[in-house]
This record gives C-alpha cells, sequence and structure tokens, in this order.
C-alpha cells in the first residue's frame, strides 16, 4: 500500500470513529443530548483518540522498533485492527454519564506535557552532547591555554594553538557594532510608527522594515562583500590610514546591523502599542508634552520588552556566520581597527567541522568548546537582561 493511500486510507477510518463515536452518544441518550455528562463532539473525539492511540502503538512498533522487511498489508491490517478493538471497547462502554469530556482534556493535557518534555530534553541533550565533547577536548588540550591564549593556529599535526581570546574579541566587536547600528535605529522607528506615524504610512512603513528580516543571510553577506565593504575600504579606510582590505569588522557589524534592525523595531512596536492608552492620557492630562511622555511614562512601561527585543537582536548578531565569513573574512586576531579582517566563533565552528577531519583529535574537538562557550555567552546575556528588567519592573511599579 502506497504511502499516499494509507494516509487517505487512516483519514476516513478516523473520520469513521469520530462519527461512530458521536452516534453511539446520540444513540444511548435518546436523542438528547441533554441527557449525556458530555456534548456528542466529546464523545466524537473520544472514540477518535479510542482508535487513534491503539492504531499509533502498534505503528510504532511495526514501523518504529521492528525492522523493515516487507508485509505492508499485515502491517496495516495490524494497525488497523488495533485501532478498531479500542474503538469497539470504548463505544459498548458508553452510556449518557460517560465523561468523555474528561478523557479527551487529560489526553490533550498529556499531549501537551509530552510537548515540552521533548523540548526540554532537547535542550538537555544539546547540553550534553557539547558537555561530553568538550570534557573530551581538555583531556586533550589545555584548558588555561584555550581560555586565555591569544593565538589561533590549528594545523591538525599535533602543535596546534587554539587561543580562544582572538575569537571572543572578534565575536564581541562585531555584535556590539551591529548593536550600535541596529538599536538606535530600531527603536527610534519603533517609536515613530507607534506614537507619530500616520495608520496609513505605518501599514506601509513596518512591512517593509520586516522585509528585512526575510532577506537571506547569504543576500547580506554579498552585499557586504561587493558593496559596502569596496565603499568603506575607499572612502574611509584607505584615506585614513586605516588599511587597505575590503573585508573588516566595520563592514560585517553595519551589514549586520542592518539585518537585525526588524528584530528591534517590530518587537518594540508591539510592545510600545501594547502600553494601555490610559497612561499616556493621564501623563498629557497632567501637563506633560508628547515627547515627556514617551521618555518618561511609554518607555519605561515597555522597557521589559524591549530589552527583550534588543536581547534577541544581541543573539542574532552573536550567532551569524555567512556575514562575517564575507564581509569580515576569516582572521583570528586581536586588534582594535575596525578597518582590519577578524572573525568570530561561529565561523571557527563551521571551519573546523568542514571538510575531511578526524573527529578524535583537538582541532575538530574545539568545535564544540567554542559551541559550550557560546551558550553560555548567550545564557550570561539572558541573566543579566533579566535581572535588569526586575530590578526596572520593580522600580516603574
Amino acid at each position: 500500500m502506497g504511502p499516499t493511500l494509507l494516509i487517505f486510507a487512516l483519514a476516513a477510518v478516523l473520520t469513521g470513529s469520530f462519527l461512530a463515536g458521536r452516534a453511539r452518544a446520540m444513540m444511548v441518550s435518546g436523542g438528547d443530548s441533554r441527557k449525556l455528562h458530555s456534548l456528542p463532539a466529546y464523545h466524537g473525539w473520544s472514540a477518535l483518540l479510542a482508535f487513534a492511540v491503539p492504531a499509533c502503538t502498534v505503528w510504532f512498533v511495526f514501523f518504529g522498533l521492528l525492522p523493515a522487511q516487507g508485509l505492508p498489508a499485515l502491517g496495516f491490517l495490524g494497525i488497523v485492527g488495533a485501532g478498531a478493538a479500542g474503538l469497539f471497547v470504548l463505544l459498548i462502554t458508553t452510556r449518557g454519564d460517560t465523561r468523555a469530556r474528561n478523557r479527551v482534556e487529560a489526553l490533550i493535557k498529556a499531549a501537551l506535557i509530552g510537548c515540552s518534555v521533548i523540548a526540554i530534553a532537547t535542550t538537555l541533550g544539546i547540553i550534553l552532547s557539547l558537555v561530553f565533547e568538550t570534557n573530551e577536548f581538555f583531556r586533550q588540550y589545555q584548558w588555561t591555554n584555550f581560555f586565555f591564549g591569544t593565538v589561533w593556529r590549528p594545523d591538525f599535526r599535533g602543535n596546534s594553538d587554539l587561543g580562544f581570546l582572538p575569537l571572543l574579541w572578534g565575536t564581541l566587536y562585531v555584535s556590539a557594532i551591529a548593536l550600535a547600528v541596529a538599536v538606535p535605529i530600531g527603536l527610534f522607528a519603533a517609536i515613530y510608527m507607534s506614537e507619530y506615524a500616520s495608520s496609513r504610512l505605518r501599514s506601509v512603513a513596518k512591512p517593509l522594515i520586516e522585509l528585512l528580516a526575510g532577506i537571506p543571510t547569504i543576500v547580506y553577506g554579498l552585499f557586504a562583500l561587493i558593496t559596502v565593504g569596496p565603499l568603506l575600504r575607499d572612502w574611509i579606510a584607505s584615506p585614513l590610514g586605516f588599511g587597505q582590505s575590503g573585508a573588516s569588522v566595520m563592514t560585517a557589524g553595519l551589514v549586520m546591523g542592518v539585518m537585525i534592525i526588524p528584530f528591534v523595531s517590530s518587537l518594540s512596536d508591539d510592545i510600545i502599542n501594547a502600553v494601555p492608552q490610559s497612561l499616556r492620557d493621564g501623563s498629557l492630562g497632567l501637563g506633560a508634552t508628547q515627547s515627556e511622555t514617551i521618555r518618561n511614562v511609554v518607555l519605561p512601561a515597555a522597557l521589559p520588552g524591549i530589552v527583550g527585543a534588543i536581547l534577541l537582536a544581541a543573539s542574532r548578531a552573536i550567532g551569524e556566520t555567512m556575514i562575517v565569513v564575507l564581509g569580515a573574512g576569516a582572521a583570528a586576531k586581536l586588534s582594535l581597527n575596525p578597518f582590519e579582517a577578524m572573525t568570530t566563533m561561529t565561523v571557527k565552528i563551521v571551519s573546523q567541522l568542514t571538510g575531511d577531519t578526524d573527529f578524535a583529535a583537538p582541532e575538530t574537538l574545539v568545535a564544540f568548546a567554542l559551541g559550550l562557550t557560546l551558550f553560555v555567552l548567550t545564557l550570561c546575556l539572558n541573566i543579566v537582561a533579566l535581572y535588569i528588567v526586575r530590578k526596572y519592573r520593580e522600580q516603574y511599579e
């Protein structure tokens, strides 16, 4: 049986189960749904689940635990037979006082709990995989040389220098420039659209700004490589004696800042619009101007959401790879010159895991150490932002 036919067959059987459960409930109530503990629709969903749960269990056994060695027809019959048995038991036990609603809601609650467990388990799996591989890396390479080393030079010959500081510096440098571009532009754009712009202008401007978030990062990288980098080199870096390279921290930071403007502006705009109008009216009624109301009332009330938007933009900037590869180069160095080529942790994670590499070598395992360090860095950002939001919220309240 083909996959398409199987899907249509199961959909038909599930629909029939729903109708059968609903009809059975109406039959035992004599056609008067008021005599039932639960609505007929709940009995229908209960019948559908009574068929689906055993059928899915058998499906998992056939195609998940057991090796697939033919017998598709037998497997389908087993699935339908298990579901039919569950449906039959439910139908013959259905009475007017059957708590079908409780069954359905309990199963839905279990499914929601399962989804939460999957999300938590996935996070734990990611962390544990990073921890185990990082532990293996530090068995082969001194942790002091990794965290305090200033030279990054992997060569897969046993004498690599895997200093983490140049990568950290490049990551923070590029992200700082990107946030310096995105935060003021995005925040001021959000304030204008929410407090000053007409509804007609807002309906056009906001989608255009959000369109920036839909552009692939490779396009931004090409824009940085072909347009922004040469312009900065010819107009600023070369005339002022900062360097002759089009690939630089400034190039990647400016383009990345443009890319993350929608993360700041769109979220901040929604948060500012969520501030109750009564706060604005009260401030204006007390004699404050519109700008004073925005500065002293609206922004403090929206600060938790604005901080969250900035944090999201910062995380997006820290984790960006393609723009850095094309715009900032791949040189791991410590320098204050924003017009020099540098690189970030994400770029080196990709480069160390790309190609024909030995996954037992420290030059490859260092990628997991970088990943875990990046995870801890973003976690610290979240903790600091949460602390700031809570302290300011206490002062505002």
